[in-house]
C-alpha cells in the first residue's frame, strides 16, 4: 500500500479532541478499516477501502477538519503543543499561544510548517519548510527556511516574527512559489515582509539549542497539580479502532478536552485526574496495551507504512538488546526513502547498482549528535546488514566519549583566561523553586554542572515534588 492509497487528516498542531477524533475513527471504521496509523507530521492516515468521498467530506466538514486523499500534495502544520507539561517549556509559552497562532491558519498549506519551543525534544524543529521556533521574548518567533535537503542548514530571518502574524508570512511565502522560483532565501523573506508587513524586532542573538535528548513519551506520568499524562506507543504503528474508540470514550467519561499526537508516531492524553487514574489501568489491560517499552524501542522514528525499514529496526532493535548494551540519549531512524531526518543517529539504505547486488547501508550521526543541527556526517558507508549492531555499539561509544570530553572541556572566557562554562536555570513552575545547572541539586544527590536535561525522568522538586515537566528554562 501506497501513501496515495490513504486519507490523509491533518491534525493542526497534533491537537485534537476527543469527540472529533472518535467521530474520524467511525469514519474510517465505516470506509472498511480496523485501524489507523499516525504520521511524522501529526496526522492520521487510514486505508480507503470503501470509496466513499461523500461520506469523507461530511464528517470532516462537521469536525472543520481538512484531509486529503491524493498523497502528498497538501501538508499538516506541526507544533509542539503537546510537548507542553510533558517537557521543559520557554518560559511564556502556553497552550493559549498555541491555540490562538494555530486558529489563524485559515487556508490549507502546500508547504511543511512547523511552529516550535526550542527547549523541548518531542517535536523536530526544522523538519518543515517554513519554521517558526519561539525566542525568548514574549510571543516572538525566529524564522527559518528551507526548500530542498540540498541545504545542509535552513535560512534564518535576520527578524523575530510575532506569534499573530505568522499565518499571514507563512501564505505569503508560499504564494510566491519558493519552490520554483530562483529568489534567494533573503529575497524571498524581504518579499513576503513587503506583501504582509508584520510586526517584528531585530534578531539580536542566535538561536540558543538546547543539549539533544531523546524524548521520553510513553506510560503514567505524573504532572503540576497531581494530575497525569499519559503516553501510547504501537511497535507496528497501526492503532486499532476499537481501543481508540474505547479511549476517546473515556477522555469524554473523565473531561479531558484534548488528545495530542506526536511525530514519533505516539498519542499523549493530558490532565488525567487521580481519582480517574484507575480507570485509565482498566482500559489498558482490557486491550492489553504495553506501556513499558524500553528505551531500545522507542527511540526510532520509521516511514509510515515502510514495512522494510520496520524488519530492519526490529533487526537491530534484538541484536542491540542482545549485547545488553545503552542506547540512553540517542535517537535513530531507517531511511529507506527520501525522509526528513530529526534523530541523532541514521541508517540509510543505499542504492544498488545492479538489481541482484545484496543490501548495503550507510550509518550517518549529527553533529554532537544533536539533530537540530541539521549537520550529518558519515560513520560507515556500504556496510552489510550483520555489520551494523557492532558499528552502532561503536557509535554509541563515540557519543558516550564525546559528551565527556564536553563535560571537562569548558570553553575559554578570552577575557580574563578562566574557564568559563554556559550554566541554565530553570524554575518550578509551582512553587518558582530554580534549579541552577550549576549548582546542580546536592540534597537530591545532583552533582553540580549537571544539565537539566540529563536530569532522570524521575526527578522532582526538593521544595514541592512537583515533576521534572513542571519547570521552565529561565
Amino acid at each position: 500500500m501506497q501513501k496515495a492509497d490513504l486519507v490523509r487528516v491533518f491534525v493542526r498542531g497534533g491537537i485534537i479532541s476527543p469527540g472529533d477524533f472518535l467521530k474520524m475513527i467511525h469514519t474510517a471504521n465505516e470506509l472498511g478499516t480496523s485501524y489507523i496509523h499516525l504520521g511524522s507530521r501529526q496526522d492520521v492516515l487510514f486505508p480507503l477501502k470503501n470509496k466513499n468521498l461523500e461520506t469523507l467530506a461530511t464528517t470532516f466538514k462537521a469536525i472543520d477538519t481538512e484531509y486529503d486523499t491524493d498523497g502528498e500534495e497538501f501538508q499538516n502544520v506541526v507544533s509542539s503543543y503537546p510537548a507542553l507539561d510533558v517537557m521543559p517549556t520557554t518560559h511564556w509559552l502556553a497552550s493559549h499561544n498555541y491555540h490562538y497562532i494555530l486558529d489563524t491558519f485559515d487556508y490549507k498549506p502546500k508547504l511543511k510548517i512547523n511552529i516550535t519551543d526550542p527547549v523541548q525534544s518531542l517535536v523536530p524543529l526544522f523538519t518543515g519548510n517554513i519554521n517558526f521556533v519561539a525566542s525568548s521574548h514574549d510571543n516572538y518567533w525566529y524564522l527559518y527556511l528551507r526548500f530542498s535537503e540540498i541545504d545542509v542548514k535552513p535560512w534564518c530571518a535576520p527578524d523575530l516574527i510575532y506569534g499573530y502574524d505568522l499565518a499571514r508570512v507563512a501564505r505569503a511565502i508560499e504564494e510566491i512559489n519558493p519552490v520554483k522560483s530562483e529568489l534567494k532565501y533573503p529575497e524571498i523573506y524581504q518579499k513576503a515582509k513587503e506583501i504582509t508587513t508584520p510586526n517584528t524586532q531585530p534578531v539580536e542573538q542566535e538561536l540558543d539549542y538546547p543539549e539533544a535528548t531523546t524524548p521520553y513519551y510513553e506510560g503514567m506520568n505524573r504532572v503540576v497539580g497531581g494530575k497525569y499524562w499519559l503516553g501510547l506507543y504501537w511497535r507496528n504503528n497501526k492503532f486499532t479502532i476499537n481501543f481508540l474508540k474505547a479511549l476517546c470514550q473515556l477522555c469524554l467519561d473523565t473531561n479531558i478536552g484534548k488528545i495530542c499526537l506526536t511525530p514519533w508516531k505516539s498519542i499523549i492524553v493530558k490532565g488525567i485526574a487521580e481519582k480517574d487514574r484507575l480507570s485509565w489501568e482498566k482500559l489498558l489491560g482490557k486491550y492489553g496495551i504495553n506501556i513499558r517499552h524500553s528505551s531500545l524501542e522507542l527511540n526510532w522514528h520509521l516511514p509510515v507504512l515502510d514495512e522494510e525499514a520496520l524488519e530492519i529496526k526490529n533487526y537491530l532493535v534484538r541484536a542491540l538488546d542482545k549485547q545488553d548494551i545503552s542506547t540512553y540519549g540517542l535517537s535513530f531512524s531507517v531511511k529507506t526513502k527520501h525522509m526528513a531526518l530529526f534523530t541523532s543517529v541514521a541508517i540509510e539504505k543505499t542504492k544498488k547498482e545492479k538489481p541482484n547486488d545484496p543490501d548495503t547501508f550507510n550509518i550517518l550521526y549529527s553533529k554532537d549528535f544533536n539533530p537540530n543541527l541539521s549537520e550529518y556526517f558519515y560513520y560507515a558507508k556500504n556496510v552489510p546488514k550483520e555489520t551494523l549492531p557492532p558499528l552502532l555499539i561503536e557509535l554509541s561509544y563515540k557519543y558516550y566519549d564525546q559528551l565527556e570530553v564536553r563535560k571537562t572541556s569548558d570553553p575559554v572566557d578570552t577575557v580574563e583566561g578562566t574557564p568559563k562554562k554556559q550554566h541554565r536555570k530553570y524554575q518550578c513552575s509551582s512553587c518558582l523553586t530554580v534549579y541552577d545547572e550549576k549548582y546542580g541539586d546536592p540534597e537530591s544527590e545532583i552533582a553540580a554542572g549537571t544539565s537539566f536535561l540529563k536530569l532522570p525522568e524521575d526527578y522532582n522538586c526538593p521544595v514541592c515534588e512537583s515533576p521534572k515537566s513542571a519547570f521552565k528554562l529561565i
